[in-house]
């Protein structure tokens, strides 16, 4: 049996084939680009139906080439956060609002949860525009029309493809309205956001499985009794794909954004651990929660200063970054995107300081990178606090497999902790499936994690990858 794992990122939608034990196809990739849409007023959104037509003609390009022959599992990594408002037949009302979208603001006579701190330790989220209480009304304000639901993206889409299309527990969580210890709809916070009976998706039990509708069925008849599994959130993805499943390593992952994660046992039901006020919580399934912070600066910092400060590319770039010493840049403040939750500064909040006649665009960068590497370490020492201990650090994503100069800053940043660097990367369509099949024996073998900085020497992993990840 082979895998198909689907990733839904925000740049970008990836198809891939990976054998019986989550180990890639060789050649079996498909990637299209996506445009999200920004502007200074904070929007962050994706055309629902253009992103379906990127997904469908990925899936189109595999089965074309023959790669989706013997599949029998479909397993995906999604975006959180997403929403998007539906009529009564399942369209769109208005584009699909994502993580980077800024603009909602709570209704002025609305007052928030009655305990913040309960609220925070129940759902693992804040009241904060990041999330579903507040974004749903401010939706209903802006919708074409008055909404019969709302969902993610990958419900939406889903919707589409699947004769049914519930929500997992892990998207679910990302929304903010989730009782983690419970795992079902949080009552204030479906209070706080407005919502009326029908208006959620239904909540996928574990082990779900969904099947393709027949007029997709026949386009993709390789497709055609494939089993497909509840998606996973992005972000719990990449931990898996990084050999981050348990309480002993932290993932680093910087793809488009950023954020460091841990994973925990934690049942269903179960008793949660403590949980520190500035960090998130969500679910990776109903067996494990994830604990992090988020950032809304990463690989975008290589694409902004590419497309502004016209820097060199490949070889010359990492020479010029080599002149800077990491841990020594110039001071900056990488939120050119706003703060994540819990934070509340809003798109444009980016600083440089230090500048002068000698600075190059390549300090710039450097100091942009680098203040991204200090934001992780603060919140990783919150994030140990958890455990009692400090944590074994893994690096993934596009952006640090490009740069060997980041991985040196993070290393300088995160010291004295082990840190090590996953070379493969597609880390969330390989941790969707090992999810999916539940191989977190030997996690390595997977995730391809090698050595990475000692000593402040560089890494050669990565010297071939694009620069500029989108």
């Amino acid at each position: 049996m082979k895998i198909l794992a689907l990733d839904m990122g925000t740049s970008s939608v990836r198809g891939m084939v990976l054998d019986a034990d989550a180990v890639p196809v060789p050649g079996a990739l498909a990637r299209r680009k996506v445009h999200v849409s920004i502007d200074h007023r904070g929007a962050g959104t994706l055309d629902g139906p253009g992103y379906l037509a990127c997904l469908v003609e990925c899936l189109d390009e595999l089965h074309a080439g023959g790669h989706l022959d013997g599949i029998g599992l479909v397993a995906t990594a999604a975006q959180w956060h997403s929403i998007v408002p539906l009529d009564a037949a399942g369209d769109p009302l208005g584009p699909v609002l994502t993580w980077l979208d800024t603009r909602a603001v709570p209704p002025e006579t609305a007052t928030g949860p009655v305990d913040g701190a309960a609220f925070h330790a129940r759902t693992g989220a804040w009241w904060h525009r990041f999330y579903w209480a507040v974004r749903v009304p401010w939706l209903r304000g802006h919708a074409s029309a008055p909404p019969a639901r709302f969902v993610g993206l990958v419900e939406y889409i889903f919707g589409v493809l699947l004769h049914e299309a519930p929500m997992s527990v892990s998207q679910a969580s990302g929304t903010g309205l989730l009782d983690l210890r419970a795992v079902t709809w949080d009552p204030e916070a479906c209070e706080l956001a407005g919502l009326r009976p029908g208006e959620l998706p239904e909540l996928a039990p574990a082990n779900w499985r969904g099947r393709l509708r027949s007029s997709y069925a026949t386009r993709w008849p390789a497709l055609a009794n494939a089993r497909w599994t509840a998606p996973i959130g992005d972000g719990a993805a990449s931990n898996i794909g990084s050999g981050c499943v348990d309480e002993n390593r932290a993932a680093v992952t910087v793809g488009t954004s950023a954020a460091v994660r841990l994973v925990q046992a934690a049942p269903a039901g179960a008793e949660l651990p403590p949980l520190p006020h500035d960090l998130w919580r969500y679910r990776v399934d109903h067996e494990r929660i994830i604990t992090g912070a988020a950032y809304s600066s990463g690989g975008n910092l290589f694409a902004w200063a590419q497309r502004e400060l016209r820097l060199p590319e490949g070889a010359a770039l990492d020479e010029a970054l080599e002149r800077v010493t990491p841990g020594r840049a110039m001071p900056a403040d990488a939120r050119l995107g706003g703060d994540r939750p819990p934070g509340l500064a809003g798109a444009g909040s980016g600083a440089l300081a230090g500048l002068g006649f000698g600075s190059t665009a390549a300090d710039i960068l450097a100091g942009l990178m680098d203040a991204l590497c200090r934001q992780v370490a603060d919140d990783l020492v919150e994030l140990e606090s958890t455990v009692d201990r400090q944590v074994e650090v893994v690096l993934g994503g596009g952006a640090v497999a490009a740069s060997a100069w980041w991985r040196r800053a993070f290393a300088a940043a995160l010291a004295p902790r082990p840190v090590r660097h996953v070379t493969n990367p597609e880390v969330g369509g390989t941790g969707a499936a090992i999810l999916a099949l539940g191989r977190f024996g030997d996690i390595d073998a997977h995730s391809g994690i090698g050595r990475t900085e000692e000593g402040g020497s560089a890494v050669s992993a990565g010297r071939d990858q694009p620069h500029y990840p989108s």
